[in-house]
């Protein structure tokens, strides 16, 4: 506004000037161009006027523009900051998206890991049913087979019972015939008494001495009268055979009762353990772990019983898994039987009813990852054995080990359920498979084999209710009370 003043300042003095030079040129004709003179500065004036509203109007609209540039830089500084927030909240939105979507990684991957275990375990239950249907089916053949058998052996019995019904009547018919006999016998042993003779036995006398000379009597009768037999000494033996078979009391005396062998003369073993109940306080401890990876396995152990059923023997438990090496028990799984698992879910069912006894028995479950093939001996003797069990696998080093509960968290997280109640002694450890001789040998309580890695002598812990005693000899030691 302030240069288009002074421009119209100036051009007014510029036409001021003009009209200056040219009036004395027309004051000499004053007259004659007054009138011309004011109709130019008439119309100068209206063009001027002209030229003012104009130049407003363009002042106007350059006023207009600048406030609609103004409004414009306003406007674009604003989107400025609008974009800004906008893209700050992106940045927000995308680190929150990032971190959700890391949250379902995580998540998938557990489930992922769920699911595989879900799978493996039905899998096992799979294979474990398809066993169990198997058996039944061996089972159920096994009892139609005992079905028949026990029928025909009821037809024999009955067949048998005739043939006894026929030879009562034979018997009482022959002793009427002896009867008669004795009556001539007698009659006739008076003449031969006079001679000087001895008599032969009567019948009456041989049936006291027993149905086997009453026989051999009959046996030289018809002898006698035959012309063709002549006595020889296999005759003779035969007869004394049949003597002394005749002889033997017809009635059946029973086998002396079997007795249990084996733990009662092992002496000198290690300190007994004695877990008297089912409190979760009652584990024990055992330092050090495994120091190295295992790829084979021998446990070894006196046990005794004190319930129906067998609770946790073993536990091993590292952070990746609680369930590295368990032998595993609890109220829940068939009397006498524990699950023996190496690196969750895999497991073995084994049965080891004949520890439900209540008696000392000597166990050694034995694991190569060689074809994944395990055994399980009782008292010496091999009763189950297997293959395709962790082939390949490897136990690692680091963990947890506790004896008579089940871990569920390393070192913690116990159930009563899963406890173990009743005694453990001489308990040892193998990173290696032994041998049928070496497991004979350590059940007989000759010797312990070489190599052991974990003994009772590594117990750093006793807890709870849980009792060590020292006993000459294993059958003297007490017995637990749940």
């Amino acid at each position: 506004m302030r240069c288009l003043k002074k421009k119209t300042l100036l051009f007014l003095l510029i036409f001021v000037s003009l009209n200056v030079h040219r009036t004395p040129s027309q004051e000499a004709h004053p007259a004659r161009q007054r009138k011309p003179f004011f109709e130019r500065l008439r119309r100068l004036e209206e063009q001027f006027q002209r030229f003012q509203q104009v130049t407003l109007t363009h002042l106007q609209n350059i006023a207009n523009n600048y406030n609609v540039y103004h409004n414009m830089d306003v406007r674009f500084q604003s989107l400025v900051e609008q974009s800004q927030a906008v893209a700050l909240a992106m940045n927000q939105s995308q680190a929150a998206i990032q971190g959700d979507v890391a949250h379902l990684k995580t998540w998938y991957r557990k489930s992922q890991r769920r699911s595989q275990k879900v799978d493996a375990r039905l899998q096992a239950l799979d294979l474990s049913l398809s066993t169990k249907s198997r058996q039944w089916v061996e089972k159920e053949g096994e009892q139609k087979a005992q079905r028949e058998a026990i029928a025909s052996l009821a037809l024999s019995v009955q067949a048998l019972q005739d043939a006894l019904a026929s030879l009562t009547q034979q018997v009482h018919s022959q002793g009427a015939r002896l009867a008669a006999l004795e009556g001539q016998t007698q009659r006739a042993s008076s003449g031969t008494v006079a001679l000087g003779l001895t008599t032969a036995p009567n019948p009456t006398q041989l049936a006291q001495r027993g149905p086997g000379s009453l026989q051999l009597w009959r046996d030289r009768q018809v002898a006698k009268s035959s012309p063709q037999h002549r006595s020889s000494p296999h005759d003779v033996t035969v007869h004394v055979q049949e003597m002394q078979k005749f002889q033997t009391p017809s009635s059946h005396q029973a086998a002396p009762p079997r007795t249990y062998q084996g733990p009662g003369n092992i002496c000198n073993t290690d300190p007994v353990l004695i877990f008297p109940n089912t409190s979760t306080e009652n584990v024990i401890f055992l330092s050090p772990g495994f120091l190295m990876p295992l790829r084979a396995l021998s446990f070894c152990s006196w046990v005794r019983m004190a319930t129906s059923h067998l609770g946790t023997l073993l536990s091993y438990a590292t952070k990746d898994n609680d369930n590295k090496l368990v032998l595993h028990g609890r109220n829940s799984l068939v009397p006498g039987s524990i699950h023996f698992v190496i690196g969750d879910p895999d497991f073995r069912e084994l049965s080891l009813k004949p520890l439900l006894d209540g008696q000392w028995h000597h166990i050694c479950i034995i694991w190569t990852s060689v074809e994944g093939k395990y055994w399980l001996h009782i008292d010496r003797r091999l009763v189950a054995t297997g293959s395709r069990f962790r082939e390949g696998y490897e136990i690692p080093p680091g963990g947890s080990l506790v004896l008579g509960q089940e871990q569920d968290t390393v070192g913690g997280e116990f159930d009563s359920s899963e406890a173990f109640v009743g005694s453990i002694s001489g308990l040892a450890i193998w990173d290696r498979a032994l041998l049928p001789r070496e497991v004979a040998n350590l059940a007989s309580g000759k010797e312990l084999p070489t190599g052991a890695i974990l003994t009772l002598t590594n117990v750093t812990s006793v807890g709870g209710f849980v009792q060590r005693a020292k006993c000459t000899c294993l059958e003297q030691c007490p017995y637990a009370t749940p």
